[in-house]
């Protein structure tokens, strides 16, 4: 009796001791969020994790990192959180909620988020040498209520619309819209981010003529799908310079074929028979030269739209646009003038050749 009462006595300590370790080995799991967590900018981020099956995680150390194990966003260990081991850019922005560690569950609040914080988040409990993790993936959206369009001054190429927003995260989807919500391919798409890594947009389009009366500038957040736009009405007096600069074109053209036109038929009124056979009828060489100098004016103006210009997206596109009308006009005066000098030497020469076969 002695001897069997002293193998229960032995085998009851036994199994005390081993409750007493089971609590500090017991294998678990960290459960948490299931797919991305979104945040505003600016506002408070709170991430949970527990363990499962829930068990009390007082004892533990719950560690909360970004890329890098040994640089914590936050850690509590031996019942107190050590604010001293989190790196910089978190202090005093964080703090670990325990109302439910008892149930081995806990959140970690984040205050005043900024696009940093966006990225993934390792939760890890450690019992001695055993741990577990559990990730969520943060994703930090910016949204700006104010949208800009502009207007550049119109050319021979058409309007140039431009739109501008500032203050996104992530990168905006960017759209432009006719009346009927359709979308208009844009001229150009560009973006930079700021010294808070938000980013700024900027879009154009080239509108060549008034059948888009309203034209729609969207931006939505991809991930939140918030959606901000703004409008424009276009008038047919934005796409007044292109016929004021054509007219201005037709009217040089008039100038020369009247000049020589006149010179012609005063000449022929003069000599209406041609005595010398080898001359021909002065409005028909009248019509020769004119016909010789539109060709010319026209292959310059087909040559220089149809060659390989400065893009929209470009910045020095409307000075390169500025450019093509002035050097059209000018081209166009000096073929006039030459042209017209050209007539003129011709049928004063003619003038006085026709004198000859007269005299003669």
């Amino acid at each position: 009796m002695g001897s069997t009462g002293l193998r229960f006595y032995g085998h009851c300590v036994v199994m005390f001791l081993l409750q007493m370790i089971t609590p500090s080995s017991e294998k678990f799991t960290v459960t948490g969020s299931e797919g991305p967590v979104l945040t505003p900018l600016g506002g408070t981020l709170e991430l949970s994790c527990q363990l499962s099956p829930p068990q009390n995680a007082q004892h533990m150390e719950i560690r909360w990192f970004r890329n890098h194990y040994t640089q914590p966003v936050h850690l509590y260990r031996g019942g107190k959180d050590l604010h001293g081991e989190t790196i910089s850019k978190y202090v005093e922005r964080t703090e670990l909620l325990k109302d439910a560690i008892g149930e081995g569950k806990v959140t970690l609040r984040i205050l005043s988020v900024t696009v940093d914080d966006d990225g993934p988040y390792h939760c890890v409990f450690k019992d001695g040498d055993f741990y577990e993790e559990h990730i969520t993936e943060v994703k930090v959206t910016a949204v700006n209520l104010r949208v800009q369009i502009h207007l550049h001054p119109p050319n021979t190429k058409g309007l140039i619309v431009e739109c501008h927003s500032g203050g996104w995260f992530p990168r905006p989807l960017i759209e432009w819209r006719d009346g009927r919500g359709e979308v208009i391919p844009a001229a150009s798409k560009s973006h930079s981010q700021d010294g808070d890594k938000l980013f700024i947009m900027n879009t154009t389009l080239l509108v060549k003529d008034s059948s888009s009366q309203k034209v729609i500038c969207c931006f939505q957040n991809p991930l939140t799908g918030q959606e901000q736009r703004t409008s424009v009405v276009l008038s047919d007096a934005f796409f007044s310079w292109n016929k004021i600069w054509k007219t201005i074109l037709g009217i040089i053209l008039l100038v020369m074929v009247f000049s020589i036109m006149v010179s012609s038929f005063q000449l022929y009124y003069r000599h209406k028979v041609c005595i010398c056979s080898t001359c021909a009828a002065p409005w028909v060489m009248g019509i020769l030269i004119m016909m010789f100098s539109g060709l010319i004016v026209i292959g310059l103006m087909v040559w220089l739209y149809m060659k390989e210009r400065v893009p929209v997206s470009d910045a020095h596109f409307e000075l390169d646009t500025l450019w093509l009308e002035d050097i059209s006009v000018i081209l166009c005066a000096l073929m006039v003038s030459a042209t017209m000098l050209i007539s003129y030497v011709y049928f004063r020469l003619r003038g006085k050749w026709d004198e000859k076969c007269v005299n003669s």
